[in-house]
């Protein structure tokens, strides 16, 4: 589990001082990651695209925007990768400020080398679980997008568990039109059962 997590995500170092990034990219490199590492906040936040997926290893106090200061900007970009936070100047309202805007896990600087790596492979394992949800929901969306409006109508309405009979009446349309929709719409999701057509519904949701 843990090779291929290693060889599947990013480590993201960010921080503004080269021995320290260099001894994490170093640290995590060892172990099998793969490091990408940034000097400020700011280069990483221009690097930075919603889809991205790997461990946000960050400083906490930067020149110019802060590490808590990114990790904010990254919760309204929608980014779901976990942070960690480092900080050589740990306290209370920082700590708490880092975990109300969904850090995973706050070290203080200096850290043990062995602990910041299991953080990274608890991060890693946790978030694989979502990304791996978050996949099948985009892939049940695309497939979802090739339906027709009244195809989705139908769909919806068998999700909601009425008949074809039902559906035909609120509709307005006949019995045998309702079963022609929901041939086409199990022909193009390849879906084998109406159980396997709500599930994907509900995944896209």
């Amino acid at each position: 589990m843990k090779n291929d997590l290693n060889s599947k995500y990013f480590i993201y170092i960010v921080d503004d001082n080269p021995a320290v990034r260099d001894a994490i990219r170093f640290l995590v490199q060892q172990v099998g990651l793969n490091p990408k590492v940034f000097s400020s906040a700011q280069d990483f936040l221009d690097f930075f695209k919603a889809e991205m997926r790997g461990c946000l290893v960050l400083d906490i106090r930067m020149p110019g925007m802060s590490g808590l200061d990114l990790q904010e900007q990254l919760a309204t970009l929608g980014a779901n990768i976990p942070v960690i936070i480092i900080t050589g100047h740990g306290d209370v309202p920082i700590t708490v400020r880092a975990m109300k805007s969904g850090a995973f896990e706050f070290l203080q600087k200096p850290f043990n080398d062995q602990v910041l790596l299991d953080t990274i492979q608890a991060a890693l394992v946790k978030y694989d679980t979502i990304w791996q949800e978050e996949d099948k929901r985009l892939e049940a969306s695309k497939s979802l997008a090739v339906l027709t409006k009244r195809e989705r109508e139908v769909l919806e309405l068998l999700k909601n568990g009425k008949s074809n009979k039902l559906i035909a009446r609120e509709l307005s349309l006949s019995v045998r039109t309702i079963e022609g929709y929901r041939a086409n719409i199990t022909d193009k999701l390849g879906a084998k059962s109406l159980g396997a057509l709500i599930d994907m519904v509900i995944k896209s949701e």
